[in-house]
């Protein structure tokens, strides 16, 4: 029998992913909307894009690593201070980290307590 993956730090992870790539765009909306500059927008951007990537590859570390997601939620609605679309943005993505921590857990308990195995059994 194979060893099964916690599907919470994964539905993290994709989240986490997801919001490095908004992250690159809103860079590039805030400077092609004159709201930055070209150095802040563009180094603040990829540097800030990074930190989700790494934040992605981090979460299945433990714990801390998912609170460094928790955090980065309130960074990605602060955007919201320099492009105000972002707050709708960051809201929508903080529903999505929300859901997927509370239905991953979910998943995981009924997984872990053999009330999910999959029907059929195996051949």
């Amino acid at each position: 029998m194979s060893e099964r993956r916690a599907l919470t730090p994964t539905l993290l992870a994709i989240v986490l992913g997801l919001e490095g790539a908004v992250v690159f765009f809103a860079a590039l909306t805030a400077f092609g909307l004159k709201r930055l500059d070209a150095a802040p927008a563009f180094i603040g951007g990829a540097v800030l894009m990074v930190v989700y990537f790494v934040a992605a590859g981090l979460v299945r570390r433990g714990a801390w690593a998912q609170w460094l997601g928790w955090a980065l939620q309130a960074v990605l609605l602060a955007t919201g201070i320099v492009l105000l679309p972002m707050l709708a943005v960051g809201a929508i993505f903080v529903a999505l980290w929300i859901w997927s921590w509370v239905r991953g857990r979910s998943i995981d308990r009924a997984t872990a307590s053999g009330a999910a195995e999959p029907q059929g059994g195996t051949p």
